[in-house]
């Protein structure tokens, strides 16, 4: 199978170039802005620069390798630079996405795609796929109108939002909650987290194996793909902190009013997975399986 990624230079997209790398019956084309920044030694890994903002480049990069598959990981998901940046916000996030959308039907391809649990308000967490969308940022603007866009008009597809992706990968360009409080709590840094947000938090690699199993039985329609457990960032900071075994004396509460931020976060959303489990055999690891993960990552 011929599978096509984008945005192959993030934390998700380097875990789906090791996932495949330690798969037969694949031929993978990782696309990114700029030089790699992952490393495989797996011969059928290719890598080419994409601009999927350029119409022209993802037809021509579709024509030529004529993937069976595209995993759209690429977007601009800083929620603040989406409200303040709002053109490129949109180019990125849905403008880019219609440019696949249209090479994916030219060649009958089946499009994996990811969007976000900001597409919701945060009244009524945790959400299925069928409750209904209200984002309350441009950011979650943007990802509900390109979820829109391939409803309407993809003729293969499979949707896969997903909740605060944390993980580890060398040379990673931007950090997560997980690794930011480890590396505070290390520093002595005094940290004031929040209690009034909650998520269902998404290991990195778990959401690469939802990737997989969507590309592998190509299913229509939406799926959750996140953690199950349900926790608020100050839990997360808390627990990070006990795993590891780091002095919590800096570590503190406190709630949303304390910080200035240009975008507005939803309260409370999270995920019920039932669907992704049933439909796909989705299985994520536990919060503290996945802080072991990363343990064994950063001991190498």
């Amino acid at each position: 199978m011929k599978i096509l990624v984008t945005g192959a230079n993030g934390l998700l997209g380097q875990k789906l170039i090791a996932l495949f790398a330690d798969k037969e019956g694949f031929e993978l084309l990782a696309t990114s802005k700029g030089e790699k920044r992952y490393s495989t030694h797996a011969s059928f890994i290719h890598y080419k620069s994409l601009d999927i903002t350029s119409e022209k480049e993802v037809s021509e990069v579709m024509g030529s390798f004529e993937p069976e598959v595209v995993i759209n990981t690429a977007a601009m998901t800083n929620v603040d630079q989406c409200e303040s940046e709002k053109e490129a916000c949109w180019d990125l996030n849905v403008k880019a996405v219609e440019y696949l959308v249209k090479s994916c039907n030219e060649a009958e391809c089946h499009l994996v795609h990811l969007s976000t649990d900001f597409i919701f308000d945060g009244e009524d967490g945790p959400y299925t796929e069928e409750d209904k969308p209200n984002p309350v940022s441009y950011y979650g603007e943007s990802k509900l109108a390109a979820e829109k866009f391939i409803l309407e008009n993809s003729s293969s597809y499979s949707i896969l939002r997903t909740v605060l992706v944390y993980g580890y990968t060398p040379g990673m360009s931007r950090s997560n909650i997980v690794l930011w409080a480890r590396q505070s709590l290390l520093d002595g840094k005094a940290i004031k987290v929040v209690t009034d947000q909650w998520r269902t938090p998404t290991l990195a690699e778990d959401l690469a194996f939802g990737c997989f199993l969507a590309a592998g039985q190509k299913p229509t329609g939406i799926f959750n793909i996140s953690g199950k457990d349900m926790m608020t960032p100050y839990d997360i900071a808390l627990r990070v902190g006990e795993y590891f075994k780091l002095d919590l004396s800096n570590l503190s509460a406190t709630d949303g009013s304390m910080f200035s931020q240009a975008a507005k976060r939803p309260p409370k959303t999270g995920f019920d997975i039932s669907k992704a489990r049933k439909v796909l055999g989705y299985e994520p690891l536990g919060f503290e399986e996945g802080l072991k993960v990363i343990e064994g990552q950063l001991k190498k």
